[in-house]
């Protein structure tokens, strides 16, 4: 009987540690009401490479065509170019050197600003130098992008949207970690200065989410969401079960039977 009891005990032990549930939720070190302060509220600023639309606007509209670049207009077989507002309108792709050529103020250096402040500078260039009077400057992002990949619903590369763009956003895009993702080790692949840095992010903890310098998300930074030890056990590699589910069950399967014959 003590060789059943001790057998019993294994299998139990077997199938609660091949079963244990993963921690999924969030912020699980804050409570409703808590307030956590982020660290720098960064924007999203342009880089060399980068692709930006500007539209310039003013009550006249036949002035304004001299700044804006050709909207093109895309059909079966065909390819026109056309000026005015709308879908399809060229950007400026920054060069090496961080400038953009603009129609008639020429060279402008970009790298390092914000849309608002390439919006800015350009509006005031045009007042200065007296070109138009009431101009209303708008700067879109076009190919500004990061990448998620792991354990999420949907990996893949998204659309940077707006000028503050969290891992929160991101992650959201890609339809949440799925419940086999470490939430306690998030890592973001950032280049800085010629190199590849990488991050870590609890997102189990909010005074760690919000106190890292990668909560703010910048173009091509790369999402990673480690598999947790679920996954891992569920997991096979050349055709070795050791570590799958259905290993564990097939094996208190055996010692069950085992047991009842010794029994017996």
């Amino acid at each position: 009987m003590k060789i059943r009891n001790i057998i019993q005990v294994l299998i139990a032990v077997s199938l609660l540690s091949s079963c244990a549930a993963p921690k999924i939720a969030y912020f699980q070190d804050l409570q409703p009401g808590d307030a956590e302060q982020v660290l720098g509220k960064q924007s999203i600023r342009i880089q060399p490479e980068d692709k930006i639309s500007i539209l310039v606007n003013s009550k006249d509209p036949l002035l304004v065509n001299l700044f804006n670049l050709p909207i093109i207009s895309r059909q079966i077989g065909t390819t026109s170019n056309t000026s005015g507002n709308g879908q399809g309108i060229s950007g400026y792709t920054v060069t090496k050197k961080g400038n953009i050529d603009f129609p008639v103020l020429g060279e402008v250096h970009v790298a390092g600003m914000t849309r608002e402040e390439i919006a800015s500078y350009i509006k005031k260039e045009l007042i200065d130098r007296n070109l138009v009077k009431d101009p209303v400057v708008t700067v879109e992002f076009m190919n500004l992008t990061v990448a998620v990949l792991g354990e999420v619903a949907k990996p893949g590369r998204f659309n940077i949207d707006k000028d503050k763009f969290t891992l929160l956003d991101a992650i959201s895009m890609a339809g949440d970690l799925t419940v086999y993702g470490k939430r306690e080790n998030v890592l973001v692949q950032r280049e800085e200065n010629g190199k590849q840095v990488l991050y870590k992010v609890d997102l189990s903890s909010g005074y760690n989410l919000y106190s890292s310098p990668v909560y703010y998300l910048r173009q091509n930074d790369v999402v990673y969401v480690e598999p947790n030890t679920v996954r891992a056990r569920q997991s096979t590699v050349n055709g070795n079960n050791v570590r799958s589910t259905s290993f564990w069950l097939s094996l208190a399967s055996l010692l069950t039977t085992i047991t009842v014959l010794i029994v017996k």
